[in-house]
C-alpha cells in the first residue's frame, strides 16, 4: 500500500475526487493517511473529516516565514511515512517539500501544459479573453520549485461560443482535472509510472 497525504486548500474538490475514487475502488493500493490543510475553517478540512480521513492543520500564520512553514509541512510528512503527495488546491509555495519528495508530489495545472504557464491569476479567464478554441488540464510531478515538471497525463475540451467562466470552470474541472487527478494517482500507487529526468511514462503495473 502506497501511503499518501493530501495538501487542500479552499472548496477541496479536486479532495472530493479522490476521496470518491478510493470510495469506488478505482484507485489501488493506496492508504490515505493524512490531509493536510493550512486553516481549520477550509471546506477540505470538513470534507477529509467527513470521510473519516485525519486531518491536521499547519496555520501558516504560527511561523515567520514560508519556508519555515513548508519545513513544518515537510516534517509532518516525514513523521508519518509518507510516500505520495497529492495537491488539492493547495494555495500555499510548496518551499522545501518538493526536494524531499522528488517524483512524488502531484499536482493540476488547469490548462494544456505549458499554454498559459505565465499567467497569473485566472487561467480561464485568460482562456476565454484570447479567444483559445480548445483548453483542458495537465496532471504532473511537481519539480523543485513546486512547478510543473514531468507531465503524467493531459486531457483537452472545446470551449465553446457560449462559455462564461462558470461553464468553462466547471466543464474543466469535471471532464478534465478530476479525473486526471485520480486517473494519475491510481497509476502511480498501482507502479504504472517511471520518471527519467522530466519524462514521465506509462509502463506495465507491478504484480502484487
Amino acid at each position: 500500500m502506497v501511503r499518501a497525504a493530501v495538501l487542500a486548500s479552499g472548496d477541496g474538490g479536486r479532495l472530493q475526487a479522490i476521496l470518491d475514487a478510493m470510495y469506488f475502488k478505482e484507485i489501488p493500493n493506496i492508504d490515505l493517511v493524512a490531509v493536510i490543510c493550512p486553516e481549520r475553517s477550509c471546506n477540505a478540512m470538513k470534507r477529509a473529516l467527513n470521510a473519516g480521513v485525519s486531518a491536521y492543520v499547519v496555520d501558516p500564520e504560527l511561523f515567520p516565514t514560508m519556508t519555515s512553514h513548508s519545513m513544518a509541512v515537510a516534517n509532518k510528512l516525514r513523521d508519518m511515512d509518507i510516500e505520495l503527495v497529492i495537491l488539492a488546491d493547495y494555495e500555499l509555495p510548496l518551499g522545501v517539500i518538493p526536494y524531499q519528495f522528488k517524483n512524488r508530489i502531484i499536482g493540476i495545472y488547469p490548462a494544456l501544459y505549458p499554454a498559459f504557464e505565465d499567467v497569473e491569476g485566472d487561467v480561464q479567464r485568460a482562456v476565454l479573453e484570447r479567444g483559445v478554441r480548445v483548453t483542458g488540464a495537465t496532471a504532473y510531478f511537481a519539480d523543485n520549485d513546486g512547478r510543473v515538471g514531468g507531465i503524467i497525463l493531459q486531457k483537452a475540451v472545446e470551449v465553446r461560443q457560449g462559455d462564461d467562466l462558470e461553464t468553462l470552470r466547471r466543464r474543466v474541472m469535471e471532464e478534465c482535472e478530476w479525473p486526471l487527478l485520480t486517473r494519475a494517482v491510481a497509476a502511480y500507487c498501482g507502479g504504472e509510472l517511471q520518471t527519467r529526468g522530466n519524462r514521465v511514462r506509462f509502463v506495465a503495473p507491478v504484480e502484487n
